[in-house]
């Protein structure tokens, strides 16, 4: 199987303290942070591919390019969606959007690339070496 155009993905949580804008250091209000709505809609995406990968593959995000429209409360739950729009070899681009119980309260593209696992951590492990 391989990654294609119309794969889809979803993930979801509950706002609550430890995801909250004041708890990521990106504000000081009790919302849902963008940085984790960013997550969440990482999530969608890569649970989306994982099935079409090869044993000792995954996918990596390189771009992230949202907006976040309105802010949720703790208590809610929210939710993001992505689907891939576009393969390209190794790359692969997704719409996603992320929800509330109230409606869309985020939306935009994604990109990730296809890596061999092992390939990519001894890549990051050699900028440890002296």
């Amino acid at each position: 199987m391989s990654v294609t155009v119309g794969m889809k993905g979803r993930a979801e949580a509950e706002v609550n303290d430890q995801n909250t804008a004041m708890s990521a250091g990106s504000g000081t209000l009790p919302v849902f942070a963008t940085p984790w709505m960013c997550a969440l809609m990482e999530k969608a995406s890569w649970t989306a591919v994982a099935p079409a990968l090869a044993q000792g593959e995954s996918t990596v995000g390189t771009k992230l390019n949202i907006s976040h429209l309105s802010a949720t409360p703790v208590g809610l739950k929210v939710w993001a969606e992505s689907e891939v729009t576009a393969v390209d070899g190794k790359r692969i681009e997704l719409k996603v959007a992320a929800y509330d119980e109230k409606g869309l309260i985020g939306e935009g593209t994604h990109e990730r690339f296809i890596v061999t696992d092992q390939r990519f951590l001894d890549k990051a492990a050699r900028k440890l070496e002296g």
